[in-house]
C-alpha cells in the first residue's frame, strides 16, 4: 500500500516544547495562586487548551475568567517560543527524508494557532504541506477529527497515512482515525500495538519504517 502522508504532532515531537509549556503553567499557576506539578502537567500532556484552563481552575479555585487565563497561556507561550525552541532529535531529518520522497507532510497539533506559528517561524512553515491546529477543529485530540481533517485537505485515505506522536491522546486520535502510528513517548508510556511503532528516539525511524507499518 502507497504511503499518501505523513502528519507530525507538535510538542514533544517536533519541538522540545514540553518543558516549555510546565515552565508557562507554573507561572500561571503561581498568578492563581497555586502550585503546579509535573504531575498535574502528565494529567494533561497531548490536551486543548480549554481543557488545561478548566483543570488549572478547578486546581486553583480561583475566581479568574477563563478567557483571562488563556491570554496568560497564550502570551507566555508565544512570548517564550519565539525567543527560541529546541528541536527534538531526529524530528526535522526525518520530515524533510519524507519530503524528499515526494510524500506530503502536515503538522497536526492540539495547540492554537498562535503558538503554532511561533513554532513555525523556528522549524519553517514551507516544510508542510498541511497545518491543523485547536483553531480549525470542533473535537480536539484525543477525537479522530484532527488528523481526518488533515487526511481529507490533502485528499488522503488515513489507511495510508502514518501518525508520528508522542502521547497517548494523540495515538488514540490517529488510531480512530485509521492511521498507522509511530509513537515516541515524553511525558507518559505508550504500548506497543498492532500497527504502532514505538521508539526512544526518531533518530533510528527511516521513511522505509514509515511504510512498513502500513498494511500491503
Amino acid at each position: 500500500m502507497s504511503m499518501e502522508a505523513v502528519f507530525f504532532d507538535m510538542d514533544g515531537l517536533l519541538v522540545d516544547s514540553e518543558r516549555v509549556w510546565l515552565e508557562i503553567e507554573t507561572g500561571v499557576m503561581a498568578r492563581l495562586g497555586a502550585v503546579w506539578t509535573p504531575e498535574h502537567q502528565a494529567h494533561l500532556v497531548g490536551g486543548s487548551m480549554e481543557r488545561t484552563i478548566d483543570y488549572m481552575l478547578a486546581v486553583s479555585g480561583a475566581e479568574v475568567p477563563p478567557d483571562t487565563v488563556r491570554s496568560w497561556m497564550v502570551g507566555g507561550m508565544v512570548a517564550r517560543l519565539s525567543a527560541g525552541v529546541e528541536l527534538m532529535p531526529g524530528a526535522v531529518e526525518l520530515l524533510d527524508a519524507v519530503r524528499a520522497e515526494g510524500v506530503p507532510a502536515g503538522l497536526v497539533t492540539s495547540s492554537l494557532g498562535e503558538i503554532a506559528d511561533a513554532v513555525l517561524k523556528v522549524v519553517g512553515r514551507e516544510r508542510f504541506d498541511v497545518i491543523v491546529t485547536a483553531d480549525d477543529v470542533t473535537h480536539p485530540k484525543p477525537d479522530p477529527e484532527p488528523y481526518l481533517t488533515a487526511a481529507r485537505l490533502l485528499g488522503a485515505e488515513p489507511v495510508r497515512c502514518v501518525v508520528l506522536e508522542d502521547s497517548p491522546s494523540g495515538v488514540a486520535a490517529a488510531t480512530a482515525a485509521g492511521c498507522a502510528v509511530v509513537a515516541v513517548p515524553s511525558i507518559l508510556p505508550i504500548e506497543p500495538a498492532p500497527g504502532r511503532l514505538v521508539v526512544s528516539s526518531l533518530t533510528a525511524v527511516t521513511v522505509a519504517d514509515l511504510r512498513a507499518l502500513l498494511p500491503a
